[in-house]
């Protein structure tokens, strides 16, 4: 993962006082020039507010002056990439302080978001006045510009990663639900794939909602590109063996089939090993039969209790008769996102959604 000063150090703020001053008629922009010195040791959020500060120092007060300076700024090629993160920023800090600064300024990150998306600053927006925001962003969905349709379908996710939550949208979906929709069927994979992960967030909330959109939308066009989004965007609700998306997606949680395992090699890991285990499913039916092999763990807590986690394993049909085998290792190497325990932890295998077989113990011998 590239680290804060590799997006946003002073090499990049430098060049942004360059593109910035230009755009205001003279030399590099003084304040954004000195605040590239100045940031070492700061994370990349502390970096973006600092350098957000000096944009809006060195940039005039009115709005109508902002938005000429900025469109000005548009016109050279090199003011691009995450020089232009806390421009974006910055847009949104003038948009929502004048009254009449909120749709152009909308129409601004509209514009600025091929240059590096502006999905996190549009979100302030779309939180002070959702009906407001969604009003200029709806028009996006015909945009020639990829970036800017994708906009329209990430900077509405109620749970953006790493961004804040959208409550209206978290509460109720259905003002995005059009959106979505019109984007469903985008020539770009990567608005597409915005899409589902959109529908994605939806699913956390309102499974039945998600369910019911995804229905909709293969009735529509039951093509292969609508296949893969709607998978992708009840990937949750499949991993939580939700009955009525494994339903839709043709993996009927009551299929005829017969499980074996999981076959746990060594009953005792240590951090850093992996935990190896064979597995097979097999079709005991007289039709094909779709499945959907996953496999929980579940992970030892620091109070003694224990907390399940579900991991893909497989996703194939099996003929009548046909018996699927493999092995998995699972890497219990430390990361930072997961802290081990000591103690018995499970396993056991899930077939589209229903737990199969029994829970196999082994014990983590050592934790962090």
């Amino acid at each position: 993962m590239p680290l804060a000063e590799d997006l946003l150090g002073a090499d990049t703020v430098d060049a942004l006082a360059d593109r910035l001053g230009r755009a205001l008629g003279g030399g590099p922009a003084q304040t954004v020039s000195r605040c590239g010195a100045s940031l070492g040791g700061l994370s990349f959020s502390a970096r973006t507010a600092a350098v957000r500060d000096a944009v809006l120092s060195d940039l005039p007060d009115r709005w109508p002056d902002v938005e000429r300076v900025l469109r000005t700024a548009l016109e050279d090629p090199e003011f691009t990439g995450w020089m232009t993160y806390p421009v974006n920023e910055a847009v949104a800090v003038h948009g929502l302080a004048a009254p009449d600064a909120f749709e152009p300024a909308l129409r601004l990150l509209g514009a600025l978001t091929p240059r590096l998306t502006a999905e996190i600053a549009v979100r302030p927006f779309l939180r002070a006045d959702l009906h407001r925001a969604l009003r200029v962003m709806a028009p996006w969905t015909e945009h020639d510009d990829p970036h800017v349709r994708r906009l329209v379908s990430e900077g509405t996710r109620p749970r953006l990663p790493w961004a804040p939550r959208l409550p209206d949208l978290v509460a109720d979906p259905a003002p995005a639900l059009p959106l979505l929709h019109a984007l469903r069927g985008d020539p770009s994979a990567y608005v597409r794939r915005s899409v589902a992960n959109h529908l994605n967030d939806i699913s956390r909330d309102h499974p039945a909602v998600a369910v019911a959109t995804a229905d909709r939308w293969l009735a529509a066009d039951a093509g292969s590109d609508t296949e893969r989004l709607v998978r992708h965007g009840l990937r949750t609700l499949v991993k939580a063996g939700d009955p009525a998306a494994l339903t839709l997606l043709g993996h009927a949680p009551d299929a005829p089939v017969e499980v074996t395992g999981p076959l746990v090699h060594t009953t005792e890991i240590r951090i850093g090993d992996h935990l190896v285990f064979d597995y097979a499913v097999a079709n005991t039916g007289d039709r094909p039969a779709s499945v959907v092999v996953d496999y929980v763990i579940h992970h030892v807590k620091a109070n003694g209790s224990r907390t399940p986690k579900v991991f893909k394993l497989t996703t194939r049909t099996l003929a009548p008769g046909e018996r699927w085998t493999a092995t998995r290792r699972h890497s219990f190497r430390a990361i930072t996102t997961r802290r081990y325990h000591r103690g018995v932890h499970l396993v056991r295998l899930q077939v589209n959604g229903v737990p199969r077989g029994g829970e196999v113990p082994f014990l983590l011998a050592d934790g962090t």
